[in-house]
């Protein structure tokens, strides 16, 4: 398999291979491989399978007995932001409940930092994801609530990702605090052709204290008929008509999904909206948790991110996540670690992330250990040594 180029490598010696393909593997939704290789040529996958069997490149990489396993897929982060909620958190932790209002703060200090700032706090969020295995992210705009400020997001953000959400109604701007029906009117008109050139998504925060289902389809719909597809912040801290909505609009995900009836579950598993779960947000506002079992025992497809936000969950660690879905969702280890891999690329409608098959995105991620179920066998410990994103090693 030598290349013309010299860019073909074999990672050999790996100890435990996930592929997220059971045809490659064991059968088992992580297709795993023991003793195995994979065949870099370029920036995809070229071929898995046994070490004894991995045919001739032009580099060799030794994996020493480690695990290996896809890229993690973020698929719901918002990291176009300036300002810190250090107090806030506090607060909230010696007793005051989280509300949707704390994200007021963010907006003004956003609002008054400059492109280069958010841009430098972007990136730096953004390395510090890739250290531990984050290869693929989304990312919303959603605390700037002018045009020129959720534009200006969009655009910063569409210079280090493919996926980009347009979140103008994340909450009702401060500045039509007595006319939500205006800021209705401002996210689907002039907004939303302001920022539509930058983003491949729409969402909106449908919870009360927010935008109720009548506001949030029509935004949705507005953000349909301009080629962006929805996804939805739903039923995180109430019951609420956000889960269904977005089945009936094929949204690709509903993010939160912590307060859900029987027809909520029924609904999910009857579409191909991706249930994404995002343990961060409970750990950090001590919020009760997602009860992944019942998602999964009912067949929806479940996607684990880490809602990188600076008010109610400040965590880059999709390694931290796994653990907490683990140890407090209802979830295996193996359930974790395929819905924060194939899980979040389901979540993006992406096949050419989140897997280590051939022909997709050489995206992969080196641990520290002989198996990925020690990502959430050792919470907290930084097992991630090596990173390639489209093939090349970035860690």
């Amino acid at each position: 398999m030598s290349s013309s180029t010299g860019t073909s490598t074999v990672i050999t010696n790996i100890a435990m291979l996930v592929t997220n393909d059971p045809s490659l593997g064991d059968d088992s939704p992580l297709g795993l491989v023991q003793d195995a290789a994979l065949v870099i040529d370029g920036d995809r996958v070229v071929w898995t399978g046994e070490s004894s069997k991995a045919p001739a490149t032009d580099n060799r990489f030794e994996a020493g007995g480690r695990a290996v396993l896809p890229g993690f897929v973020d698929s719901h982060s918002h990291l176009v932001f300036a300002g810190d909620r250090t107090q806030e958190f506090n607060a909230r932790m010696s007793g005051r409940s989280y509300t949707a209002g704390g994200i007021r703060t963010t907006v003004a200090a956003t609002r008054a930092a400059s492109d280069e700032a958010l841009e430098a706090n972007l990136t730096r969020y953004l390395a510090e994801a890739l250290r531990q295995g984050t290869t693929t992210f989304e990312t919303k705009s959603g605390y700037g609530l002018t045009v020129a400020d959720e534009a200006r997001a969009l655009r910063i953000a569409a210079a280090h990702t493919d996926e980009v959400t347009y979140l103008g109604a994340h909450i009702v701007s401060p500045d039509y605090a007595d006319d939500p029906a205006g800021y209705v009117a401002l996210v689907t008109g002039e907004m939303l052709d302001a920022c539509a050139p930058y983003a491949r998504w729409i969402d909106v925060f449908c919870e009360k204290g927010a935008f109720d289902g009548d506001q949030a389809r029509a935004i949705l719909t507005a953000g349909k008929a301009r080629g962006l597809h929805p996804r939805i912040h739903a039923n995180q801290l109430s019951y609420g008509p956000g889960v269904q909505l977005a089945v009936e609009l094929d949204a690709a995900s509903a993010d939160h999904c912590t307060h859900l009836t029987d027809a909520d579950v029924d609904a999910l598993a009857s579409g191909d909206t991706v249930a994404t779960l995002l343990p961060g947000a409970e750990f950090s506002t001590r919020a009760q948790w997602p009860d992944a079992r019942r998602l999964l025992d009912a067949g929806v497809t479940v996607a684990l991110s880490t809602d990188c936000n600076p008010g109610s969950s400040f965590t880059s660690s999709v390694p931290f996540c796994i653990a907490l879905a683990v140890r407090d969702m209802g979830m295996t280890p193996d359930e974790a670690v395929w819905s924060a891999t194939a899980g979040g690329a389901r979540a993006l409608r992406r096949e050419d992330v989140g897997r280590l098959t051939p022909g997709a995105y050489a995206d992969l991620t080196l641990l520290d250990a002989p198996s990925h179920v020690h990502l959430a066998y050792r919470p907290g410990v930084p097992l991630v040594t090596g990173v390639w994103r489209r093939g090349a090693r970035q860690v």
